[in-house]
């Protein structure tokens, strides 16, 4: 157990040392999910996102929802809130813009296994309340874990972890964003695991390198 927990930490530790020598920008997040029965959870969440490795904020998530499943353990249909706190940097200025979002969203994941591979899709709606404005979005989320040292992803189990989500808005041109994410993961129990990962976001015409330290609590 002791040489797993090394190893993670190693992959952390360089994953960190990249991102300060490149300047690639950090995401550290917590997802969490309360399971208050066989139907009904709550999930939450809390994102610190920066432009370096941690003293330059680029924004910061708060999320949280209700969910109900449609069928025992899957098929999660969920309503909830989000708050944004943003700090952007305008165009050819050292300057940042700083604004507050309120987001209201309903979603829905469904997942499905085909071998040792488990997938995730979620289909997500958002209404965006912006200074002065609201937005209208919608996003796809596909997601794939590969269990590496063990046939399923059980305790104890090394696993690969990939996905895409688009972002596509419905008031206005049509592709907003879009995310491609790989990394590798440990689950230390059922109710604990743990990601190292790449990001690349890509908007409009620009794109930028993310490195994604998350982990997930089960309880």
């Amino acid at each position: 157990m002791f040489k797993k927990v090394l190893l993670i930490s190693c992959i952390f530790t360089g994953t960190v040392f990249y991102a300060q020598q490149n300047a690639v920008g950090s995401w550290w997040i917590y997802f969490g999910n309360k399971q208050l029965s066989e139907r009904w959870n709550i999930h939450h969440e809390a994102q610190y996102r920066a432009y370096n490795f941690l003293d330059d904020l680029e924004q910061l998530l708060i999320r949280g929802g209700v969910g109900y499943n449609l069928t025992p353990n899957n098929n999660n249909l969920l309503l909830g809130y989000g708050f944004i706190h943003n700090e952007n940097y305008l165009t050819g200025a050292d300057r940042k813009s700083e604004f507050n979002e309120h987001r209201l969203y309903a979603q829905f994941i469904t997942r499905q296994q085909f071998s040792r591979i488990h997938l995730q899709h979620r289909y997500r709606f958002e209404q965006r309340f912006m200074p002065g404005e609201i937005r209208y979005r919608f996003r796809y989320f596909l997601a794939a874990n590969l269990p590496l040292n063990n046939a399923v992803l059980t305790d104890n189990t090394y696993y690969l972890s990939a996905y895409n989500e688009i972002f596509i808005h419905t008031d206005r041109s049509v592709f907003d964003r879009n995310r491609t994410y790989l990394g590798i993961g440990y689950r230390i129990n059922s109710n604990v695991r743990v990601e190292a990962a790449y990001l690349n976001q890509s908007i409009s015409r620009k794109a930028r390198n993310q490195i994604n330290i998350a982990t997930f609590v089960n309880f």
